[in-house]
């Protein structure tokens, strides 16, 4: 197997999804709540390529990933919010 079948053997979701989430890591540290967004994305790459590796496990866990960034990206900052 040459070097750009194993960079390209999931069509570059795990790239995207690693960018991504680098991303969300960079922008929720420096308290950016448009980091979520980038977790939103981040998770959504990695289910993908969950799927095309078939690794049920990683489904269910980005699927939860989704959801708990979108719960982020609604809570954050809101008064009340839990902590």
């Amino acid at each position: 197997m040459d070097m750009l079948e194993l960079i390209g053997k999931y069509y570059g979701t795990d790239w995207l999804a690693m960018s991504m989430a680098f991303l969300f890591i960079y922008y929720v540290g420096e308290k950016k709540r448009h980091g979520f967004i980038f977790g939103i994305l981040a998770s959504i790459f990695w289910l993908i390529f969950a799927f095309l590796a078939q690794s049920v496990a990683n489904v269910i866990a980005n699927v939860a990933f989704v959801f708990l960034n979108i719960r982020g990206y609604v809570y954050w900052g809101k008064e009340g919010s839990p902590n």
